[in-house]
């Protein structure tokens, strides 16, 4: 692809893969899709008018700073524990700046109805480090959800104290990472009951030192994460259970392999009931780090065929989701690229992947744009998964889309199993033209259905509210441990009907996102569910019947009946 070089003599070298878009200022090869006929819209955007006032700054002013570019992560979570979710918008600000001077972060409390109120001020929770993305999860066991902030800088850990505030505990816990964060995750790798992080870091990189980088037409732009050959090493924190977290990235061995990490799920994708995690890495082989217990984990990603595409290439991974796409008990992978890339769909044979991108029809539709948030849900309840993806190019092009040369429509694919079409402008009834980066996706008015709320890189965020026609009934399922918080890492099986839908707990997903936990399941046509079984972290299961569709079903451990294994 056209280079983003160090130096004008070289404009015509040319880079192999990374999050530099080769499209260049006049569009290059990269055509968007032909229009199509609007259908009856999916979502409407309603975030000013619902409350949620939240502009993004990413402090660019005249030199091309790397995080400029990848800022502009975000949560819903529970904040003040009143049962619906909270709106966490992190902010960036000027790079060169006394933190103190900067804009902070913002919480938005929702009043169940998806009206939002600023509580910023009272809240504690508007850290002011370079902000990259957000975690959430109850790491206390005292039933609230923290905040894990990501930065370029030392990252922040906010315990909350209940009722929407929130205080800074970093330096006590031991968990104030300084390197250029991206994605984090809290969840429980040694299943001892308390929830662990990982910290994904992707450059060894600081301002000082930041590399002069031109587009093919000569103009100045941001680097290329091959320009500074630095890729970071990721790290894990184990929970002691007493407030603070110990460093077990060597230990864990997680130090064996360094990439350009930017998303990351966890989930359990071999089957033998420890979590896994896999990383997406920039423009180098992924990461599948297989748990092999007693705290260690190996990359086995190449070995599984989910470290490249299926001609061996490594792509600019973004924002991962997973999910049990085809039924079949496994965990299937999704990773989001760079434009004139085509997503990685990656179905799991059974510890083995396939990349089946093409024939999902993810191939062409996808080239054209930049994606970074993302994630499977089914939006119109038909009981077949649809795609979201937020799109935003981190090289400058033409206004082909708006007067920000970053910004980019966002994409929407009905899902039919394991195929995908596109449904028109993004699934709204106006094409909404901004440089996106995380989506956060969730039932944020109380309706049933998942809406998605949208960052956006110096522009207002979007919150996309579900309004799909014709929508089928679905369950909202919440798996709850003792305390009351969200059992992270638990799996749900559903029987509806000659059905089983498998669908785990899991927050961290995305791209510098936290999304709600809660289950959702589009049914159909059907309305009731027959049976769940859930599988806590720990391997216990319990059964808990039948019920109705529709409305949130809170599944409490130790209030279902014992399931052998």
């Amino acid at each position: 692809m056209p280079a983003r070089t160090t130096a004008p003599l070289t404009l015509l070298g040319f880079f192999v893969a990374g999050c530099g878009d080769d499209a260049g200022v006049d569009g290059g090869s990269a055509e968007p899709p032909p229009a199509t006929t609007l259908e009856a819209p999916w979502f409407e955007e309603v975030a000013l008018e619902r409350g949620l006032d939240f502009l993004h700054d990413s402090g660019h002013d005249e030199r091309y700073l790397m995080p400029e570019i990848m800022c502009g992560g975000g949560a819903l979570l529970d904040a003040d524990g009143d049962g619906d979710l909270d709106a966490y918008l992190v902010q960036s600000g000027p790079f060169l700046a006394e933190p103190a001077s900067r804009p902070g972060n913002q919480l938005f409390l929702n009043d169940g109805e998806g009206r939002f109120t600023d509580a910023t001020a009272a809240s504690g929770a508007d850290d002011r480090g370079y902000g990259m993305g957000a975690a959430c999860g109850d790491v206390d066991g005292d039933g609230d959800v923290e905040l894990y902030v990501t930065n370029v800088g030392p990252n922040a850990l906010l315990s909350n104290l209940g009722a929407g505030r929130f205080e800074d505990v970093t330096g006590a816990a031991g968990v104030g990472d300084g390197g250029f964060g991206a994605s984090a995750a809290f969840f429980d790798y040694d299943l001892d009951g308390h929830l662990d992080l990982l910290t994904l870091n992707y450059l060894h990189w600081s301002a000082a030192n930041e590399l002069e980088c031109f587009n093919a037409q000569g103009l100045a732009d941001y680097c290329s994460p091959q320009t500074y050959a630095s890729p970071a090493r990721d790290v894990l924190y184990r929970n002691r259970g007493d407030g603070t977290f110990a460093d077990a990235t060597v230990a864990a061995g997680l130090d064996r392999a360094i990439g350009n990490g930017l998303g990351l799920a966890c989930g359990d994708f071999n089957g033998d009931g420890l979590p896994d995690v896999f990383v997406a890495n920039d423009g180098m082989p992924d990461h599948l780090w297989i748990n092999q217990g007693e705290g260690k984990f190996v990359d086995e990603a190449l070995f599984a065929g989910c470290a490249v595409d299926q001609d061996g290439r490594p792509k600019a991974g973004m924002g991962v989701t997973v999910v049990d796409l085809d039924d079949d008990g496994d965990l299937d992978l999704l990773v989001c690229n760079l434009a004139n890339e085509t997503d990685s769909l990656f179905l799991n044979q059974g510890g083995y992947f396939r990349d089946s991108t093409a024939v999902a029809g993810l191939g062409l539709a996808s080239r054209p744009f930049t994606r970074f948030g993302m994630a499977w849900f089914d939006f119109d309840q038909d009981g077949a998964l649809d795609l979201f993806q937020a799109n935003g190019r981190v090289n400058r092009q033409a206004t082909l889309y708006s007067d920000d040369p970053f910004a980019e429509p966002n994409m929407l694919f009905r899902g039919e199993g394991t195929r995908f079409e596109v449904v028109p402008n993004g699934g709204t009834r106006e094409e909404l033209i901004a440089t996106s980066r995380a989506a956060c996706f969730g039932d944020v008015d109380g309706d049933g259905a998942v809406d998605v709320l949208v960052v956006n890189r110096d522009e207002r965020a979007h919150l996309l509210r579900n309004v799909a026609p014709a929508r089928g009934s679905a369950v909202l399922l919440r798996a709850v441990g003792p305390s009351g918080a969200d059992a992270l890492g638990a799996t749900l099986t559903l029987d509806v009907g000659k059905r089983r839908i498998t669908r785990d707990v899991r927050a961290a997903f995305s791209y510098q996102a936290s999304n709600d936990p809660r289950v959702h399941v589009g049914l159909g046509n059907a309305t009731r569910v027959d049976n769940v079984v859930v599988r806590w972290p720990d391997g216990a299961r319990e059964g808990f019947g039948g019920f109705d569709a529709g409305g949130v079903v809170t599944l409490r451990r130790g209030e279902g009946q014992a399931v052998p294994d």
